[in-house]
């Protein structure tokens, strides 16, 4: 059992961890409104406008929970900080640090065209929302921010909470990194509040995802009258692009390529002048990481007179799973036993923010949000009756910690 203060903070009283699961659940269909509210507000990104309308809302209502929150302004869109006092007692403890993302994959007009929130019931009979943005992961913030209002509501003695919720998640976080960075700083441990693995379990360690552009530029020439004082910026990105697969199959441990975006040229009777092509690299080892990339941004050109550079357009680093058996993971294993829910969690394949936290060295865990499915996919949806116990699960470890 749980041992928290009295809902009027003077201690006298005990909740025990189905206290909380109640008082979470008494909010179930409010959570469900302000999904549907935070789904409504579409918010793709690089759109400064939606996102800023939105981060407003999450503003207002990390006000209303007692923190200091603000926006934080990138021209694509800001992204959103709040820092929640600790209970008496404990304010002066490492804080927890709270992860989070409002910006989708979706442009403007899916809610009104294929993707509109709706309500449908499962072959289970269990109630699913649907809607673009609903499980990755506006459903996550609904978690995170019920959380801290059944812990403060419960009288839950706890220490600090820091929140970051950024505006540029989808595209590997290029203006927000840093500020994931400088909120990890001293923190006790972050929490995540992506999505799950399928069945529930956390995750626990992510790839590294860097999105690199190869980029040549050549020499213009006719490509009959004069071919011979022309230098074919696409020959040699094709030749560059086999390097690239040299280099990866040498470090062939865990690392994923894909070249998936090539430009250049434009005329058949013109030799081409400029060609590029965008690599996704995905590293399951922090080592092999740093050699491929080091060996990618030094490539030299094939062809006398070319120039080949790569750039990185944005870089998580690996968070490598290291097991499960941390004094961290014990407490949100316990917390959840005191919930009757067994935790666990699994290494994942795709790369989020806390990525650069569990990249620090800070006890790390993902995938708070709440179950579902179809990230990024016309059939996105989640189901409701996980959101109180989401909730639930990351106040007790409020508790816990």
């Amino acid at each position: 059992m749980i041992s928290v203060g009295s809902p009027h903070g003077d201690g006298t009283a005990d909740t025990p961890a189905t206290g909380l699961l109640e008082a979470a659940q008494a909010r179930a269909a409010e959570m469900a409104e302000r999904v549907r509210r935070y789904v409504e507000h579409e918010t793709p990104t690089g759109d400064a406008e939606a996102l800023n309308a939105l981060a407003d809302l999450l503003v207002a209502r990390y006000t209303e929970l007692g923190g200091v929150a603000r926006r934080v302004a990138e021209p694509t869109g800001d992204h959103v900080t709040a820092d929640l006092p600790g209970s008496p007692g404990r304010a002066d403890e490492a804080p927890l640090l709270f992860i989070g993302h409002h910006d989708t994959v979706w442009p403007k007009g899916h809610l009104a065209g294929p993707m509109p929130w709706r309500l449908t019931e499962s072959a289970e009979h269990e109630t699913l929302a649907h809607g673009p943005g609903v499980f990755d992961m506006k459903s996550g913030l609904v978690v995170m921010e019920t959380a801290l209002e059944v812990a403060a509501r419960a009288g839950v003695r706890h220490r600090p909470v820091r929140v970051v919720v950024v505006a540029d998640e989808e595209i590997g976080s290029p203006t927000s990194n840093a500020l994931v960075r400088e909120r990890a700083q001293g923190a006790f441990a972050a929490l995540g509040f992506e999505s799950p693995h399928p069945g529930g379990a956390l995750k626990r360690g992510r790839r590294g995802s860097t999105r690199l552009r190869l980029s040549v530029h050549g020499r213009a020439a006719h490509a009959a009258l004069d071919p011979e004082k022309g230098i074919s910026a696409i020959d040699e990105l094709v030749d560059q692009l086999v390097r690239v697969r040299e280099v990866v199959g040498r470090h062939s441990h865990g690392v994923l390529c894909n070249v998936g975006a090539l430009s250049g040229g434009g005329k058949t009777n013109v030799v081409p002048e400029r060609a590029s092509a965008d690599i996704g690299l995905r590293f399951a080892d922090a080592a092999v990481e740093r050699a491929v990339l080091a060996e990618l941004t030094a490539l030299a050109p094939v062809r006398e007179g070319a120039r080949v550079w790569a750039e990185i357009l944005s870089s998580r680093p690996t968070w490598a799973f290291e097991g499960p058996d941390d004094p961290f993971s014990a407490a949100v294993r316990a917390a959840g036993q005191r919930l009757g829910q067994d935790i666990t969690a699994e290494p994942a394949a795709g790369a989020a923010d806390t990525n650069t936290a569990g990249s620090l060295g800070l006890p790390t865990l993902d995938g708070f949000g709440p179950l579902g499915a179809g990230a990024h996919a016309l059939h996105e949806q989640i189901l409701l009756s996980s959101l109180p116990e989401r909730a639930a699960l990351v106040a007790a470890i409020l508790a816990e910690l």
